[in-house]
């Protein structure tokens, strides 16, 4: 299945992009969902058609779906409350009735990967189109199941669970209570959980397209989101220019904002594949509108994002693992190594990876950004190398 993310600032047509884009993938003959992540229905009013907890049709082909956190907050707190029962039960404490329940900050958002999840698993479509938050939580959103999936590892590692028959002997040799054999399931349940949503967001079928209009607000957002997704790894296809004003206008007021749009399209060029989507001159409404805006369709093709690891020990003596990074500033660059995973921080977006296992046997000589990558230099360690290398 091809899945697009449609990611952009607040404002900028995100949304009504996002059911475009799936409303022509319909129209090429590809079964297609379109998820949205708002809480009132902007996916509703731009497709013409009432969107909510339920998938609906919108057109030949095109599904349209709006994940309702506060239901899957409910259900899960209610599963988690019935694991714990035992231990609620010793503490005296009451259940909370699922009536009460509000949905916590962050439940949105694990609602939304859920149902990517769910939609990418169902074999029913063959293209999946994800309306993401805004730019900034976005990019938060795409590395949460990563990063999740590390502080399980963590804080539960699996090869620790102890076998059941020799809980209570290590809790007595302890002198604690051992963790409940509910909490391992959990968490494994939870990662498996995470792993497919990750694969997911991971996988070379899945590619983010930006949308922002011309000016000051979207080129900062792009050059955000640009070095954000690299170091992710995530592939990106095109730039979508919103809302691009005609250049013959008779109104003088326009100059100056028609102006401004060319210059920034003018730059764009120089580092992105851009497409340009016109201003209708309305806020889109309805099929009839989406497919006025004539926006890029599904086919197009993504370069891969790669991490080579470059052997250069006959000529100096290093492997060079090299890592793109467009848009990344010498001064707010950081490296740390941690075992056998590097720390990298590159302005205000942080990840630790795994090193390659080649890696592993290495210590960090040295690192240097030339031309939007980041070069990291390894030398053997002669403790832990073959010999004869």
């Amino acid at each position: 299945m091809r899945t697009i993310l449609i990611m952009g600032p607040g404002g900028s047509g995100r949304t009504t992009l996002a059911a475009a884009t799936a409303l022509t993938a319909a129209r090429e003959g590809s079964r297609t969902l379109v998820l949205g992540t708002d809480r009132t229905d902007t996916l509703g009013a731009a497709l013409g058609v009432a969107t909510g907890s339920k998938p609906v049709e919108v057109a030949p082909l095109l599904t349209a779906w709006r994940p309702d956190a506060a239901q899957d907050f409910r259900e899960d707190l209610a599963a988690l409350q019935d694991r714990a029962s035992s231990a609620l039960d010793l503490l005296g404490a009451s259940r909370l009735d699922p009536d009460e329940l509000t949905p916590l900050p962050g439940a949105e958002q694990l609602a939304l990967l859920r149902a990517l999840r769910d939609a990418a698993l169902s074999e029913k479509y063959d293209t999946l189109v994800v309306d993401l938050p805004p730019a900034p939580e976005a990019l938060a959103l795409l590395a949460l199941p990563e990063e999740l999936r590390r502080y399980l590892r963590r804080l539960l590692p699996p090869e620790r669970q102890a076998a059941r028959a020799l809980r209570p002997v290590l809790g007595r040799l302890a002198g604690v209570p051992m963790p409940a054999e509910w909490l391992y399931e959990t968490a494994a349940r939870w990662d498996l959980e995470l792993a497919a949503v990750e694969a997911v967001v991971a996988d070379r079928g899945t590619l983010v397209r930006l949308v922002a209009e011309p000016g000051p607000a979207g080129d900062d957002m792009l050059r955000t989101a640009r070095l954000g997704l690299a170091l992710r790894g995530l592939r990106t296809d095109v730039v979508v220019a919103n809302r691009v004003l005609p250049e013959a206008s008779p109104d003088t007021w326009l100059a100056g904002p028609v102006a401004q749009q060319r210059k920034t399209l003018e730059e764009w060029r120089e580092s992105y594949d851009v497409r340009t989507v016109a201003h209708l001159g309305r806020d889109p409404r309805g099929t009839d509108d989406l497919t006025a805006l004539a926006v890029p369709g599904t086919g197009q093709a993504a370069p891969a994002v790669d991490w080579p690891v470059t052997d250069r020990l006959g000529e100096d003596g290093v492997l060079v693992w090299r890592i793109p990074l467009p848009g990344a500033i010498r001064e707010e660059l950081d490296l740390v190594r941690r075992g056998d995973e590097l720390v990298v921080t590159a302005g205000t977006f942080r990840r630790i990876v795994p090193l390659p296992s080649v890696l592993r046997r290495c210590t960090v000589d040295g690192a240097a950004l030339r031309d939007g990558e980041l070069r990291i230099r390894f030398a053997p360690d002669p403790q832990l190398w073959p010999q004869g290398r």
